[in-house]
């Protein structure tokens, strides 16, 4: 007879791992459920396997390298939840479908695993809970809300928008970064190739002429000769500093330093500001469409905005709430939030449709992000060129000054 081996929890929520013999999956789920039980988890045993890692299920137990779960898979599967769930369709025959046709890799075989959980008697969201990394808090609170309120197909086509549009914003922020990125590395290869093998031909000529240097040419034939002895230390130093930088996000001053750094900074700062405040705004009033209540959704949101400056703000506005003020209170006091902001959501509190202030406010933000955006990459690229022509013509100046000094003295 077949051995299953199964997780439950009991009446007073503690788990047990424990094996039990039956004829088929349907008939354990009796035995499990007849103790009193509720089966979170249930897999045959087969004879001689060794347990494969839920993770590797799809991929016959190996790892893959690179192999992640993107924010885009998983606002691709939200959204086909949401279609397949508004359908009529059981969860459990949603989810197979969804990952009987997905690629083998690591999203697959969590969501095989979801199945199985879900089968087995567990909650949807008890199931997404297991991967933190791939389904956030945000993510799990939701479907929670959605299962509590009967809603299940609302919420998830909910989280379905907002993903598309934190995906859309994140794009078009990392879309602006390319051209300058790519300008600066080409212009660092470029000048790299004149200081190793263009310099030192005109070094050579100048020690032959015998002749007293400008300033300007000497300061370039030193940092010529820098470079060509110490190129090593430049992939060293660009390491150090990332390494260095990480390890201060880490600490908790050096961290709430950083984030009020990024929020101050000229250009990148009004969008760091913005676009974290428009997700701010927009987590919570989804949160709150949702059904999910208001501590408990600006706890997660807390966790959410990726700022420790606003984040701080939020757990005042926590602590304000439990002791029965205003949220608009304590924004205001941060510093952070502008004073049009505060309003507004001051007067969703009044009307009681402060989920579609917030909306409406991230909406806003969001505008600003994308003109901000387009501002600062239009502003880039005449500063960048600027910049390489002052750089060239400082070198194309120094290496002549001495040839106009000889013909000169001829």
């Amino acid at each position: 007879m077949p051995v299953f081996a199964y997780e439950a929890v009991d009446g007073r929520g503690n788990k047990q791992r424990k094996a039990i013999e039956a004829p088929n999956k349907q008939e354990a789920l009796k035995q499990i459920r007849s103790m009193g039980l509720k089966p979170t988890k249930l897999q045959e045993k087969k004879a001689g396997a060794t347990a494969t890692p839920a993770g590797d299920a799809a991929t016959g137990g190996k790892k893959r390298l690179f192999d992640w779960v993107s924010q885009a898979d998983v606002t691709q599967f939200t959204q086909q939840m949401a279609t397949l769930q508004d359908a009529g369709l059981p969860i459990v025959r949603s989810l197979k479908i969804l990952s009987g046709q997905m690629k083998p890799g690591k999203f697959r075989s969590q969501l095989e695993a979801v199945t199985e959980d879900v089968e087995g008697g567990a909650s949807f969201s008890e199931a997404l809970e297991k991967y933190p990394r791939t389904f956030d808090t945000l993510y799990v609170a939701m479907v929670r809300a959605g299962e509590a309120g009967g809603v299940l197909d609302v919420i998830l086509q909910r989280l379905s928008d907002f993903q598309e549009k934190s995906l859309k914003l994140k794009k078009k922020v990392k879309g602006a970064m390319i051209y300058p990125i790519a300008v600066i590395c080409v212009a660092g290869l470029i000048l790299g190739f004149i200081m190793t093998k263009v310099i030192p031909q005109f070094q050579t000529m100048f020690k032959d002429m015998d002749t007293a240097l400008p300033a300007p040419t000497q300061m370039l034939l030193t940092f010529s000769e820098t470079v060509q002895a110490y190129w090593w230390a430049a992939p060293l130093i660009v390491f150090l500093m990332i390494v260095s930088i990480k390890a201060i996000a880490k600490s908790e001053k050096g961290g709430l330093a950083l984030d009020q750094f990024k929020l101050k900074a000229p250009i990148f700062g009004q969008i760091v500001r913005k676009s974290t405040i428009s997700r701010f705004c927009r987590t919570l009033g989804t949160l709150i469409s949702s059904g999910v209540p208001i501590l408990e959704a600006l706890s997660i949101v807390k966790e959410a905005v990726g700022n420790r400056v606003i984040a701080n703000a939020i757990m005042q506005v926590h602590g304000s709430i439990r002791e029965g003020e205003t949220i608009a209170g304590p924004l205001q006091a941060s510093g952070v939030f502008d004073p049009l902001l505060v309003n507004m959501i001051d007067i969703g509190e009044e009307t009681g449709e402060l989920d579609k202030m917030l909306t409406k406010i991230a909406d806003n933000y969001d505008l600003d992000v994308d003109v901000l955006v387009d501002s600062l990459s239009s502003l880039l690229e005449p500063v960048l060129i600027v910049g390489m022509g002052l750089v060239v013509g400082f070198i194309v100046v120094a290496l002549f000054m001495p040839l106009l000094s000889i013909i000169q003295n001829i």
